[in-house]
């Protein structure tokens, strides 16, 4: 079967080193040692601290002769507040690298370290593409969660604690230098926690796969990510310590981030963006329900790769089989099913919001450069409708 895959566009792929399996986190001393650095930062979460991970890397660091300092002030959705204290932390307890130990949030605040204590000023002057002109430290990310990618990508999202909005860091310089994927340390998320950081993981690969900056190499990556998401994220959610599914599920974790760092994604992660950052909501619950009205606006313009996504879903390859008629619907069925099975529902648990907190949630959205690689042109028109179908007065 042909691919539908455009062979003479210029495209590039960044990945960082990442080593995947379990015990990988055990491998965290030998790459610090290569470094040759003095004293480490350890970048994570007071729910990663309480699950025991980041002890465990403190523990493995220690035994190693290696000096570090801890900072664990990072919220859900990581402010630039937060960003700010802890590249100040890092400068003055004199630290020359960091060690990112969780999910999205610590890894993304790491990286804002990183690029402050790189280049100075306030992280937010560093939103857009390509806009962090001094590399960060060496940065080492043991990820704790299967979902984000943060671990591999070449995004950081920070929470502007001003305008309310999430701002986007899109930079080869945010690309870390060694991830250690270690499936083990997912067996402490609780199943809320799985399934939204599996949905947002299924996301990035469907939004990946249909964008309009696409390549053979993130088809590749993409479509293997939904394929290991369909066979695995559901026994991840029901039982949590099988570590053949966790591992799946990681895989799938990790061949999305590595999609969409490299296509982007598109008008489900604009508007969860927006969405998130305005009233603070989980993202991966944001993307979980946004993605069916999304894909049922833009089906017409990438039909066939949303019917490969349909096969991939439902557990046939994608590559060989037999597209037909499938529309919209059936594909957002598929996923409406999934994401109640993951006891995500179908609404938010948040107050229905007026005509102008939507039209100003459309605004931020239509802004988002995660937009710009989105299939169809979207208006604000088309991006208020969507969040008035979720969010408005009944």
């Amino acid at each position: 079967m042909v691919m539908d895959a455009n062979l003479t566009a210029l495209r590039k792929f960044v990945a960082p080193e990442f080593i995947f399996g379990n015990g990988a986190l055990r491998k965290c001393p030998d790459y610090v040692h290569t470094f040759g650095v003095s004293k480490v930062l350890i970048v994570s979460d007071p729910g990663v601290v309480r699950a025991g991970w980041a002890g465990k890397v403190e523990a493995l660091l220690s035994d190693a002769g290696i000096s570090f300092e801890r900072y664990d002030k990072v919220s859900p959705n990581p402010r630039d507040t937060e960003v700010m204290a802890g590249a100040e932390f890092y400068l003055r307890r004199r630290c020359d690298m960091i060690v990112a130990v969780g999910g999205g949030s610590p890894i993304d605040c790491a990286k804002g370290i990183g690029v402050v204590a790189a280049n100075g000023g306030n992280v937010l002057d560093y939103e857009g593409v390509d806009n962090v002109p001094v590399p960060m430290p060496p940065l080492v990310c043991i990820p704790t969660t299967a979902g984000t990618g943060a671990d591999v990508s070449q995004f950081a999202i920070i929470l502007d604690t001003v305008r309310l909005n999430k701002i986007a860091i899109i930079s080869k310089g945010v690309v870390p230098d060694i991830s250690l994927i270690d499936p083990e340390t997912t067996v402490t998320m609780d199943a809320e926690l799985t399934a939204e950081t599996g949905m947002d993981a299924l996301t990035h690969a469907i939004e990946a796969y249909a964008s309009n900056a696409s390549s053979p190499i993130t088809d590749m990556n993409a479509l293997e990510a939904i394929s290991f998401l369909a066979a695995h994220l559901e026994s991840s959610f029901a039982r949590p310590g099988d570590l053949k599914a966790r591992a799946g599920t990681m895989m799938g974790s990790l061949l999305a981030g590595l999609a969409f760092s490299n296509a982007s994604l598109g008008l489900v992660h604009a508007m969860a963006h927006s969405l998130g950052g305005l009233m603070d909501l989980p993202h991966g619950l944001c993307n979980a329900l946004l993605l069916e009205h999304v894909i049922a606006f833009n089906f017409e313009a990438a039909p066939d790769r949303y019917r490969r996504v349909l096969a991939a879903l439902s557990g046939a390859d994608p590559r060989r089989a037999s597209l037909g008629t499938g529309d919209a619907a059936a594909l957002t069925g598929v996923l409406s099913a999934l994401r109640r099975r993951l006891g995500l529902g179908d609404s938010l648990s948040a107050e229905p919001v007026s005509a102008a907190v939507i039209a100003e949630l459309a605004d931020r959205a239509f802004k988002d450069p995660c937009l710009v690689t989105n299939p169809k042109k979207a208006t604000r028109s088309d991006i208020a409708g969507i969040y008035n179908a979720l969010l408005a007065k009944r």
